[in-house]
């Protein structure tokens, strides 16, 4: 267990450090989006750049790749997209300077990953025979994946912003769920194409 823990975290570092410290901006002129909790994205849908949370607008910073087995047979991978808000990166950056986003960095992927092996050990990822296809099934188990995961972020995230005063969210992205059921390849590294 050890070890696959150990390759989870690796590959999340990986991914972390070859993502961009740029800022996604929204480009588009609107209201921002609900909460990604309220509702599953279609396939191939793009998430929405802002949310808002506790009356504030929060816009997508990254997107973190994320994976774990429940079992030698069960497990999950998919994205995560963290919010911030614009205006607590600024101040920060001010007071602070921007190299302390590299430790948030860290703390936001130590949590994040313990919260998706609980948020995954929580959902029943057994076949459900009641399903009438495998949309249906994968569905279910995103939108499971998702209220757990949500569940358990919370006071992951409430912890982080009084530490840090940067208010942020995190948020599974239902359509990048790949779902394992008859041997967990969640932690397996897949070779980059060039």
């Amino acid at each position: 267990m050890k070890t696959s823990i150990t390759i989870l975290a690796s590959i999340i570092a990986i991914t972390l450090t070859a993502c961009s410290t740029q800022e996604v901006r929204q480009t588009a002129k609107g209201s921002p989006a609900a909460p990604p909790d309220q509702s599953l994205y279609q396939a191939g849908a793009n998430p929405p750049l802002t949310i808002i949370k506790d009356h504030k607008t929060l816009n997508l910073v990254r997107v973190m790749d994320g994976a774990a087995c429940k079992n030698d047979f069960q497990g999950a991978k998919g994205e995560f997209l963290i919010y911030a808000d614009p205006s607590d990166i600024e101040r920060i950056k001010r007071e602070k300077g921007p190299k302390v986003f590299s430790d948030f960095e860290r703390k936001i992927q130590a949590f994040s990953t313990e919260v998706l092996q609980h948020a995954i050990n929580a959902t029943n990822l057994a076949e459900d025979p009641f399903s009438l296809g495998e949309d249906q099934a994968q569905e279910k188990l995103a939108k499971q994946l998702t209220s757990n995961f949500r569940s358990a972020v919370a006071g992951a995230v409430t912890t982080f912003g009084k530490e840090t005063t940067l208010t942020i969210d995190i948020a599974p992205y239902p359509p990048s769920f790949v779902f394992y059921q008859k041997g967990c390849e969640a932690t397996r590294v897949e070779p980059e194409s060039t």
